[in-house]
Order: C-alpha cells, then sequence, then structure tokens
C-alpha cells in the first residue's frame, strides 16, 4: 500500500436555518493565510442567500426569546463545551487567519471560549441589572422588563476573526434575539467552523445564520430589510457604514456604529443591552390601607 496519499480537503458551507447549503449562486471565493497561501474555498453568499437568512432567523425569533433565560445560559454553555472540545482546529484556523503563531492563537481561542461562557452566564442575570421596579407616587406597581428587538444583522469584525465574532454575536443570542452573521471577509473560516459546533450542539437552527462572502454586497440588503430589527456594523468601514445606517433607517432598526474596540478586554453589557427592548408594566395595588398597603 503507498504511502502517500491525498489530503481529504473541507468543503465550506453557509449555515442558515439549521443547514448547511451552498450558496444559492453556486460562487465561491479564495481564502488566503496572512502570506497569500491558499487555504480554502468560501461561498460566495447572494442576497438571496440574506434573504433566506432573515426568513429562517425570523421563524426561530418566537421559540428562541420564549425559552427562559437560564435555558438559553444552558444551551450557550453547551456551545462553549464544545469549543473547547475543538480547541485544537480552531487554533490552527486562528493562526492561519491572523497570521499568529500557535501559542498566541491558543491564548486567542482560550479568550473566545471564556468570552462564550461570560456571556452564557449574563443570559438570567441581565434583567436583574437593566429592569426592575419603579418608584412612582400612587397605588401602582411600575415594572421594567427588557425583551430582544428580534432578528439582528451582524457584521462581524474583519480583523479578529474568532474573538471579535464571539464578542459580536454571543451578546445578541443571549438576550433571545436571532442573529444572522456576516462573516469576516478575509477570514471567514473560524466562522463556518463555529457554524459547525452550533449545529451540533442545543442551539435550535435558525437562532444563528452565518453567510460569508463580500460584507458590503451581503450588508446592503439586510440593512434595507423590512424584517430585519437591528443591525451590528462592527465589521463596516466607515464609508459602508454611512450608507448601511442610512438603509436601515427606513424601517427605524436599532444600529450599533462601528468603533474602536479591545475585544481582549471585559467587554461590559453595552453590546446585550444595545438590542433589547424595554417593557414597562403599571398594575393597580388597589386601595392602600392606613398600614400602607391592601396586602
Amino acid at each position: 500500500m503507498s504511502d502517500t496519499r491525498l489530503s481529504v480537503l473541507k468543503t465550506y458551507k453557509l449555515y442558515v436555518g439549521g443547514k448547511f447549503p451552498r450558496s444559492e449562486s453556486g460562487r465561491v471565493y479564495e481564502v488566503t493565510d496572512s502570506k497569500g497561501r491558499w487555504l480554502a474555498n468560501a461561498p460566495l453568499a447572494s442576497r438571496k442567500d440574506a434573504r433566506d437568512a432573515v426568513v429562517a432567523a425570523r421563524k426561530a425569533v418566537g421559540p428562541w426569546s420564549g425559552a427562559t433565560a437560564y435555558n438559553r445560559g444552558q444551551v450557550l454553555y453547551r456551545v462553549a463545551e464544545m469549543l473547547e472540545g475543538r480547541r485544537d482546529q480552531f487554533t490552527r484556523e486562528v493562526a492561519d487567519a491572523e497570521g499568529l503563531s500557535k501559542s498566541k492563537a491558543a491564548a486567542v481561542v482560550d479568550a473566545t471560549i471564556d468570552r462564550w461562557v461570560w456571556y452564557a452566564g449574563w443570559t438570567d442575570k441581565i434583567a436583574q441589572v437593566v429592569g426592575g421596579g419603579n418608584p412612582v407616587a400612587g397605588p401602582f406597581f411600575n415594572l421594567s422588563s427588557p425583551e430582544p428587538t428580534g432578528v439582528v444583522a451582524v457584521l462581524a469584525p474583519q480583523e479578529s476573526s474568532f474573538l471579535g465574532l464571539v464578542s459580536v454575536l454571543a451578546p445578541v443570542i443571549a438576550t433571545g434575539n436571532t442573529a444572522v452573521v456576516v462573516a469576516s471577509e478575509k477570514s471567514p473560516l473560524p466562522a463556518l467552523s463555529l457554524a459547525e459546533v452550533l449545529a451540533t450542539s442545543d442551539v435550535p437552527g435558525g437562532v444563528v445564520n452565518v453567510l460569508s462572502g463580500r460584507t458590503a454586497e451581503i450588508a446592503t440588503p439586510l440593512a434595507a430589510h423590512q424584517d430585519v430589527n437591528a443591525i451590528d456594523l462592527a465589521g463596516a468601514d466607515e464609508a459602508l457604514a454611512k450608507e448601511l445606517e442610512i438603509a436601515a433607517a427606513d424601517n427605524l432598526k436599532r444600529v450599533l456604529r462601528p468603533q474602536p474596540v479591545d475585544y481582549a478586554q471585559t467587554p461590559g453589557i453595552d453590546r446585550m443591552t444595545a438590542f433589547l427592548e424595554t417593557k414597562t408594566v403599571w398594575h393597580p395595588t388597589g386601595s392602600l390601607g392606613a398600614s400602607g398597603s391592601s396586602y
């Protein structure tokens, strides 16, 4: 038997509605490493792929936002467990994508898994931080609670292909939204591999949809889409961000503009609150007795 064999090259695909379709256009583009060496052919998603991803994300909003916060935390933690099991694979992909040594790439992957765990822990705590009882004058209970915005388009950071990706995706789904992610145009492979982890975890199909290709080409229909409720422009340059913000105004989308971010730092809760709405409920307490309460 010959000692030489042909390597089995990996075929990367989009992730839409819990399935792995090729782009409906049949197009692909070459992905290279930091030195220009070919790594893989990635799907070149089209406008039709973007629209299909929005349909899948909308279908998943009800069940995902209706799950208990504790359950969403368990589901996200399961993803972290699976990322830990594929640590070596992601280390290789991040090293190739970002031109890092193996040790530095491993540190990035560890930080990314820890970031996912961090957001998993916030699912049942964010309501206590940004919601609660409001002091009002009168015989009323007045309670404010956060609710997810809905379908969020996420333009992943261009340079931070894995840590940056998770830092913008995890807060969106941790709070009950669903996401259509446009992977880093230059380095999409970690995002497409993350999709494989999501598909075999407990995250329902459609909660996260991952598209690869030309950021501007995919983002333009997403920004104008009437069934997308919000958009994170982290991966857009200044000119594209302005164009997308104008398109997003047509249906009053929430827009998070790109800003300098050190993804290695503890992120805080801003990316979670960016895509939350506040629901306030008034409820009469009944007539107050001499003791100050009728209960």
